[in-house]
């Protein structure tokens, strides 16, 4: 007898285009199950149409759900429509949760969502052993929790690049420079106005920091960028598209992510620093929140501690010491990724855990 694959709905309120890590996430996690069974995607594609798309997510999945085996919600903002579907349709229900869905600060938040909503599903995948500890301790159970990291394509972004096209992007001579980088969403919590402040005065001045992305820390970092007198040194790109973020990650020397404990916003895994990694290019990060997850130190990367300045100057000058570290470590590091960190393996786990819910 020929098993049937599963049929499984997939709802996500953030989906590329648009741009962050739960988006990369859900849209590889969606695609990846789809490879190995019957994944439907019910996607919003438009940051500003979040509030109306919960409602609608309701309706459809109140009248849909007869038709799969079990519905995934990709992040727990989409408690109450996991909530609304449970009390209706009795369907398995898994939520995938990341570090905000639970630590969001408002009270009516904390009293309905994290109390309520998010706790009705079946089971919490959660993408960081630090997003199951915030759960705990607002008095979710710990058995709903399973930890499956996030993953990467770690063919998806690989590209030949060279210094000569590093130059191009930035529009500056990088001839005898040391190239750091950050790149991603710039939320408060990434530590990149603070590595501004605090850790590139101390650097000498071959060091370079470029950091492409944008969001709502934008504006403190130029700050921060005006009152160092860094505009030669630190280097803005803002938006960039997929092309030039993966020559960043073939020629840059070091990609950095200097997180910073912002109260109410916690980074969950640290999608970022895998991706860098299976292009060959080392990190060093803050030893906090998921990025503890994410990387195995010595082996994918460093871990040094926060908002501390010295320590990030001291290991990044060891770390230049005999050369890039690109040049050094880049092989090691994307060994370790596709040791860890395959989407093609991290999809298998999913499944076993949503067959375990609905069998």
């Amino acid at each position: 007898m020929i098993k049937c694959p599963m049929k499984i709905l997939f709802i996500s309120h953030s989906y590329p285009p648009i741009v962050g890590g739960v988006e990369t996430q859900n849209y590889e996690l969606s695609r990846w199950l789809g490879k190995i069974t019957d994944c439907t995607i019910l996607a919003n594609k438009n940051r500003k149409l979040i509030p109306v798309f919960l409602p609608f997510a309701i309706i459809y999945t109140i009248f849909q759900a007869h038709k799969y085996d079990v519905i995934i919600f990709g992040s727990g903002l989409l408690g109450v429509v996991a909530w609304t579907t449970k009390l209706i349709s009795k369907k398995p229900i898994i939520i995938v949760t990341h570090g905000l869905d639970l630590t969001y600060r408002p009270a009516w938040y904390q009293k309905l969502w994290v109390q309520k909503f998010i706790p009705s599903a079946d089971k919490l995948i959660a993408v960081g052993n630090e997003t199951i500890n915030a759960g705990v301790s607002r008095g979710i159970a710990n058995q709903k929790f399973v930890f499956i990291p996030n993953g990467v394509d770690t063919e998806k972004n690989l590209t030949e690049a060279s210094r000569a096209d590093l130059e191009k992007i930035l529009g500056i001579s990088v001839a005898g420079k040391k190239i750091l980088l950050t790149s991603g969403r710039l939320a408060k919590r990434k530590g990149v106005a603070w590595f501004v402040r605090e850790v590139m005065p101390k650097l000498p001045s071959e060091y370079l920091y470029v950091v492409a992305g944008n969001g709502p820390d934008k504006e403190n970092i130029a700050k921060a960028i005006a009152e160092q007198k860094m505009e030669s040194r630190v280097l803005t790109l803002g938006y960039v598209t997929d092309k030039v973020r993966n020559q960043l990650w073939a020629v840059c020397d070091l990609f950095v992510q200097p997180n910073i404990k912002i109260a109410g916003d916690m980074e969950g895994f640290g999608i970022s620093v895998i991706e860098a990694g299976a292009c060959r290019l080392p990190v060093l990060a803050s030893n906090l929140e998921g990025l503890k997850d994410a990387i195995k130190e010595g082996r994918s990367g460093f871990l040094i501690e926060p908002e501390n300045a010295q320590a990030y100057v001291e290991k990044i000058q060891a770390l230049f010491v005999d050369g890039s570290p690109r040049e050094i470590f880049g092989s090691r590091v994307r060994d370790f990724v596709l040791e860890n960190f395959q989407w093609k393996e991290i999809a298998k786990r999913y499944l076993e855990e949503i067959e375990k819910v609905v069998h």
